[in-house]
């Protein structure tokens, strides 16, 4: 199902549109005719004029988690989520929908994909904020539409689980899975936390745990990141606290890191402060963003205002967007494989779509592609095997799942 086609624009400090510069992204004369009609028109406008297109894959529904990946084994990209009490799987490309699990209690806030029993297919997690839980849906591509797929459990004595992120912690070349409690309860709480795949995940038993945070990470905590912040070779944890009025009083407003020690699995783990006072704080991403080698952070402060990117190794404060209310979702890609990363995120109090564009060096313009979308979720993929990144949101306020195809090509 398609909706209405949506345009972004590429706007300098003056309001007037830019055309793009680089050789490779140059219209012809006749596109650059039209481009010029189009900006003198006031119409909105992207690569050579064309708009992003918004498809709709699922309506009606309070969605906070999206996940995307080829679950049916037939080449193209299908859809997961879990909402209202069930787990759909959306089979692409036409969307068509298949519950495969309605297990009472299993509502989850955000969901991850990782081959969990390593048979070649995708499977689905889901975590539950409270009471804590993660669980895993394994894919049974042979099982007939009508039947539900087996659940299993990954760990319930983690509460407040807001974030998972699927990485590799311990240098293994495996996937590992990284969680957190953003509640100041249960025998984990405040913590970051990661799990490695299981021998066996089919036994009902907790996956193996390993605190990196021990209860060093307070103020409601929300999303996670993995990266090597210090050059050291080993991927450290990063995560962020949006604080507020609903946290315990001076523990919130912060992004933070956790420096890996040289064995991951022990609790040597050392907690840093990217930033502090950073009201509403949620999503953090670390990647180059302006080519000098050293990593930086892109964030957003998805329970306050903003956009932002902080310039490793000193953490320097740069704003992308400052006015954005509820960003609260963020996912990095290069949208316009000009070699350098960008950004893109949906701010459900400002209802708008983004994405922004990384000039090499740090300074961003932005893209607005829908001006009447709420997402809790966000994600960047190759939903039509076009080899572009396109964008995928779930939409909670706005009560669906759409993505954005980027067109680029």
């Amino acid at each position: 199902m398609t909706g209405d086609a949506m345009a972004g624009c590429l706007l300098s400090p003056s309001g007037i549109s830019l055309s793009r510069t680089r050789t490779q992204m140059m219209p012809d004369p006749q596109m650059s005719l039209t481009f010029l009609l189009a900006v003198l028109a006031g119409n909105s406008c992207t690569f050579a004029g064309a708009p992003w297109k918004k498809v709709t894959i699922d309506e009606g529904r309070h969605t906070t988690n999206v996940v995307a990946a080829d679950f049916t084994g037939d080449g193209q990209i299908d859809v997961m989520a879990n909402s209202d009490g069930a787990t759909r799987l959306f089979v692409g490309p036409n969307w068509k929908m298949q519950i495969v699990d309605q297990t009472p209690g299993h509502d989850a806030i955000h969901a991850a994909v990782i081959d969990v029993d390593r048979d070649g297919d995708p499977d689905f997690l889901g975590a539950q904020y409270s009471p804590g839980l993660i669980f895993w849906v394994e894919t049974i591509r042979s099982q007939a539409a009508s039947q539900q797929w087996p659940v299993h459990l990954v760990d319930d004595q983690v509460n407040g689980v807001h974030g998972l992120l699927v990485g590799d912690v311990d240098g293994d070349g495996a996937a590992d899975l990284i969680a957190n409690s953003g509640q100041p309860v249960g025998p984990f709480a405040n913590s970051v936390v990661w799990y490695d795949l299981p021998q066996n995940p089919f036994n009902g038993m907790t996956w193996p745990r390993h605190v990196a945070g021990p209860g060093d990470a307070p103020g409601l905590t929300h999303y996670l990141g993995l990266g090597d912040l210090n050059g050291d070779g080993r991927a450290d944890i990063l995560t962020a606290a949006k604080g507020g009025p609903t946290a315990d009083p001076g523990t919130g407003d912060w992004f933070g890191w956790w420096e890996a020690p040289a064995n991951p699995r022990t609790h040597g783990w050392k907690k840093h402060l990217l930033a502090t006072g950073q009201p509403g704080a949620t999503n953090l991403t670390p990647v180059d963003v302006n080519a000098d080698g050293k990593m930086d952070v892109i964030a957003t402060r998805g329970h306050g205002l903003g956009v932002l990117w902080f310039e490793g190794p000193d953490w320097k404060e740069h704003t992308i967007h400052p006015d954005l209310a509820s960003p609260h979702c963020l996912a990095t890609a290069d949208f316009d494989q000009d070699g350098d990363i960008d950004a893109t995120t949906c701010a459900y109090d400002s209802k708008v779509a983004a994405w922004f564009e990384n000039d090499g060096h740090g300074v961003f313009q932005t893209h607005i592609l829908d001006n009447n979308q709420c997402a809790y979720d966000i994600r960047a993929i190759d939903m039509d095997d076009d080899g572009d990144q396109d964008i995928l949101v779930a939409g909670q306020l706005s009560r669906n799942i759409v993505w954005y195809q980027n067109p680029l090509k």
